[in-house]
């Protein structure tokens, strides 16, 4: 079982950057695949990233060259590098973790933290 928990979000302005971290507990952190998902009032939850060991599975057509995602195994932590802020990358950011391969798909991911608040003025 993995537990996680997210830190680091926070309000920025249009244009900054922010890194959130998640960190986990278990001893086979490294066998699942972790993925960042974001979710704005009213909004349905979706992808923004995820990751395996060390190779990045893919990124949200959103996010794409700004956003970079990458894990310290050692740590037990994910990061999620938000560059170039835009209003509405504001949400609730969750970390997630899944056996098995990659899956944009929140539904069939088994673990979740409690979510980080990510606001971006304008």
């Amino acid at each position: 079982q993995v537990q996680l928990v997210e830190s680091g979000g926070g309000l920025v302005q249009a244009g900054g950057s922010l890194r959130v971290s998640c960190a986990a507990s278990g001893r086979t952190f490294s066998s699942y695949v972790m993925g960042w998902f974001r979710q704005a009032p009213g909004k349905e939850r979706e992808f923004v990233a995820a990751i395996t060991w060390s190779i990045i599975l893919g990124y949200a057509d959103s996010v794409k060259g700004r956003f970079t995602i990458s894990r310290d195994n050692a740590k037990r932590t994910v990061y999620l590098q938000m560059n170039n802020l835009k209003p509405e990358d504001t949400a609730i950011y969750y970390c997630a973790a899944k056996t098995g391969g990659y899956s944009g798909s929140y539904s069939l991911y088994n673990y979740w933290g409690q979510g980080t608040q990510v606001t971006v003025s304008s």
